[in-house]
């Protein structure tokens, strides 16, 4: 259980050298972001006193394949380090003792009934903070985005393929209306509908398998992609990409049925002609007044009735291209509100929150004149005292494991802040839970609840609730530090110190910090916000512009294939008007013209479809650790708009030149 993986090096083959360091396997990820190398020593404090590491190996463990504080990378600050037992064990003074065990369960043993067994068995010797694999940090972070990425999985592939369904019967539909000679002759002599469907199916098919082969090399590709950035966050002894093979069944069964059921309506609607009338041209459309028309608004321009009246008379293609195009712009929002997200997010809870620079933290608490000493190290000008105690709150028959977390009665470094942006003061409000830990509880602003201590003497605080905050991070409790001793009885004691620092000083003072007995850490906002730039919104970034990518191209198949469509159907008339005197210009705008109010429609839609699937997205990724909060900027809206008009003006471009070679001649021979 927990078994330690040596990915390089060796394992550990002695209690100590005979230089009287202590050989140590150190985690993978902190090894490479800080260049550890074998045969290299760190000095480590244990038990207050310094000794040395020598570093034998790299090693991997499922407790911590995610490494980093408060659900955030921290590669360079977050190592771990195994030692032999027995010289852990002599260092603490601990022979013979443990403080963590590891319990595996029989198949079909109730979780609950072995924490409820085990804490009891325990609980004279201090063990009381018993819990499932689901509280372990590591599993959370996993968890939650093995969440994230099945919602993403199921949403976006549904959109993808709701377009291409309607690309392929705007094709199929085209193919089969220029082919009603073909068909109605087929039909006269002799062959049935369901062999003329059928041949029209397997072209449908010959067109998905192609695309199909083409998905899997990019699918598999952009997997590589993927699980190299997830390679980076979480830590296995073997992470590959792999495609498996009922995965490619599923995947190719779901392609082609939503390809079949997008071009057989199609299909169906021709070959159901009788040969007789299949052999006529089509009728001519019938036009009449526009809905704008009909609504009062009488001044427009011949050119702009004719562009209102086409996209009338085909009602249906003209709303899916528009829904075409509208997803195409949700897309873009999409990917680029992740962006806005981690934005907001580190704003709120590294300006707004946490506006210390260093945050020290101690080995148990201690008496809170410790932060005079720390008001002496060099560059501190503003010390800010907290208190952490791991609790269970129980109320009624609910529990949950959480954090009391203790801060000044009215805050300056360390605050607690709602997604609104808002800080809310603890002073005298008692107990202050966040929402989600509220609602686990079934408490409300007035109710009791009971907090089972942890750590120390076994202890039971009744504390009223005193408010409700809605925040991003996590299951917290929040009470004033002051009030949080009062009921622990223990004086004024912390566990934890925020440091506002001069600039420039940062580095002499957490050099300084590690020489104090009683510290067990130390952290460089800055450093924290670098490694979540360096991992974090990087992957942000490249999800966004993948998403953006597949917009675009979902704007070039739709508004392309919209045009080139028309300009087929619609080459005598355009014609004609080249013959009546119209140039290019004036017959290019006729066509070009549809395409852009369809983009100047499918704008606003999209804005809204794309705020719609925000909150979607948010909504079925919340979670008990974390939730993105739904903040789409102005730049979003601006930048998916921006894609789409550029899209759609290359698609125009390209439409406009076919326009100017048009071959008058050609088209106008026309069948009587």
């Amino acid at each position: 259980m927990n078994r330690v993986t040596v990915s390089a090096g060796q394992g550990l083959l002695g209690a100590a050298s005979s230089d009287g360091s202590i050989p140590a396997l150190v985690s993978e990820g902190f090894a490479q972001a800080r260049g550890l190398r074998f045969g290299d020593t760190l000095g480590v404090l244990m038990n207050g006193r310094k000794r040395q590491l020598r570093v034998v190996g790299t090693a991997l463990s499922p407790e911590f394949i995610f490494a980093g504080l408060w659900g955030m990378p921290d590669m360079r600050g977050y190592g771990v380090f195994w030692v032999d037992r027995e010289a852990l064990a002599a260092a603490y003074d601990m022979n013979g003792a443990f403080n963590r065990v590891a319990v595996k369960l029989a198949p079909g043993a109730s979780e609950q009934t072995v924490i409820d067994g085990l804490s009891r068995r325990l609980a004279a010797y201090g063990g009381r903070d018993v819990h499932g694999r689901s509280g372990q940090s590591s599993h959370q972070m996993l968890d939650n985005e093995i969440k994230a990425q099945r919602v993403l999985g199921t949403v976006l592939p549904a959109i993808f393929l709701s377009v291409a369904a309607f690309l392929l019967n705007v094709v199929v539909s085209r193919l089969v209306s220029t082919q009603r000679e073909q068909i109605a002759t087929l039909k006269a002599l002799g062959y049935p509908n369901l062999a003329i469907g059928v041949h029209y199916l397997k072209l449908v098919l010959v067109i998905v398998l192609l695309g199909l082969g083409l998905g899997v090399l990019v699918g598999d590709r952009l997997g590589t992609l993927f699980t190299g950035l997830y390679a980076e966050l979480f830590h296995f002894p073997s992470f590959e990409h792999r495609i498996a093979p009922s995965l490619l069944l599923i995947s190719g069964a779901i392609t082609v049925a939503t390809a079949v059921l997008g071009t057989l309506s199609a299909i169906l609607a021709t070959v159901r002609l009788a040969p007789a009338e299949a052999m006529r041209p089509p009728a001519p459309g019938r036009y009449r007044r526009t809905l704008l028309e009909r609504l009062g608004i009488e001044r427009m321009g011949p050119a702009l009735r004719m562009m209102v009246r086409n996209m009338e008379r085909r009602p249906l293609r003209s709303t899916l291209g528009i829904g075409g195009i509208a997803a195409a712009v949700a897309i873009t929002i999409l990917g680029s509100f992740f962006r806005d997200a981690i934005d907001v997010v580190v704003d709120t809870q590294f300006n707004l929150g946490l506006r210390g620079d260093v945050s020290v933290w101690t080995t148990e608490a201690v008496n809170d004149s410790a932060r005079f000493e720390l008001a002496r190290l060099p560059g501190v000008t503003m010390v800010e005292s907290t208190r952490f105690v791991p609790v269970t709150l129980i109320h009624g028959h609910r529990r949950e494991r959480s954090l009391l977390r203790g801060y000044a009665p009215r805050p300056e470094l360390y605050r607690v802040i709602d997604v609104d942006g808002h800080a809310v003061l603890l002073e005298g409000r008692g107990l202050v839970l966040t929402d989600r830990l509220a609602d686990k509880l079934g408490v409300r602003p007035g109710d009791t609840v009971l907090a089972e201590v942890l750590v120390g003497q076994p202890r039971n605080l009744a504390l009223t609730v005193g408010g409700t905050v809605r925040e991003m991070m996590g299951l917290n409790a929040y009470i004033d530090r002051e009030s949080l001793n009062r009921a622990l009885g223990e004086g004024d004691v912390a566990t934890g110190y925020v440091l506002m620092v001069e600039r420039g000083r940062e580095a002499p003072l957490l050099e300084a910090t590690k020489v104090l007995p009683r510290s067990a850490g130390a952290f460089s906002k800055a450093t924290m916000l670098r490694n979540m730039e360096e991992i974090s919104a990087r992957n942000v970034r490249i999800m966004s512009t993948i998403l953006t990518a597949f917009a675009a191209v979902i704007t070039v198949g739709v508004v392309y294939n919209n045009a080139r469509i028309s300009l087929a159907e619609r080459g005598w008339e355009l014609a004609s008007l080249r013959v009546l005197g119209f140039t290019r210009a004036e017959v290019s705008g006729l066509l070009l013209g549809e395409m852009a109010i369809s983009i100047a429609i499918a704008l606003p839609l999209g804005m809204g479809f794309g705020w719609g699937l925000v909150h979607l997205i948010v909504e079925l990724l919340k979670s008990d650790q974390f939730f993105f909060p739904a903040v789409i900027r102005a730049r979003t809206y601006a930048w998916a708009a921006l894609c789409v008009l550029a899209a759609g003006v290359a698609s125009g471009l390209v439409v406009r030149r076919r326009i100017d070679r048009l071959d008058m001649v050609a088209v106008l021979k026309t069948r009587d």
